[in-house]
């Protein structure tokens, strides 16, 4: 495999940091170093093939309705090999009560076949190859590269998204310009725990609907306290 980082996302005519994100960045960092020391990805995987399907799984869906949805799928489809042999209309069965079922079926099976094709049915460590695969895009080419093999990625989701916006440390909507935003205010080595941190947080005390402000050990320092971001 040929080894490559995840490139950095287009910056032309993006709007600065907001005021004070510099100051605010080594707080939240410091924040959630403290609430979750051991935060890393709630899918359920044990090799790159399994993380890389879960993850396409995962778009518009719960990583619960993926887990449970995932021990039986691949013991009928441990890898990519066994995937490929697969019509769309195999797949649907395993998946049918994750949201987008069978658009995400034409993927995954395309997506085994490509692997099989171009990478011997692995998953590649590089960027772009991930990129290109049916289903996944720059969130998903960033999850597995930083959870399968190591690399400092920041995948931004609906909550990395949100929970920018809300403590000040972007102003932007493109999860790609909220990407960059970040990358310029944490260390490279925080990046993957960043990532991770933000998702549990907004998951359990900044939701989208109802965020429980008063019982946030960030609302100190967050210039969103109470407001919808």
């Amino acid at each position: 495999m040929t080894s490559s980082a995840p490139k950095k996302p287009a910056g032309r005519g993006v709007a600065p940091l907001p005021k004070g994100a510099r100051e605010r960045a080594p707080q939240v960092l410091a924040s959630l170093e403290r609430l979750y020391p051991d935060a890393r990805t709630e899918l359920a995987f044990r090799t790159p093939f399994e993380l890389l399907v879960a993850t396409v799984l995962s778009a518009q869906a719960t990583d619960v309705s993926v887990n449970a949805a995932t021990p039986a799928l691949f013991e009928r489809y441990p890898d990519a090999h066994a995937m490929a042999q697969a019509e769309a209309e195999d797949l649907e069965p395993f998946i049918r009560r994750i949201g987008l079922f069978r658009g995400k079926a034409r993927n995954l099976a395309a997506l085994a076949r490509l692997l099989v094709e171009r990478h011997g049915g692995e998953v590649p460590d590089d960027f772009e190859a991930v990129v290109a695969l049916p289903g996944a895009g720059r969130k998903t080419a960033n999850v597995v590269l930083s959870n399968a093999y190591g690399f400092p990625a920041i995948a931004v989701d609906t909550h990395v998204g949100r929970l920018s916006r809300r403590l000040g440390l972007s102003v932007q909507t493109n999860p790609d310009r909220v990407e960059t935003d970040l990358q310029k205010l944490f260390p490279r080595e925080r990046w993957v725990f960043l990532h991770h941190a933000l998702i549990l947080h907004g998951r359990r005390v900044c939701m989208a609907r109802n965020p429980q402000c008063g019982a946030c050990e960030l609302a100190a320092f967050c210039p969103k306290v109470g407001v919808e971001a």
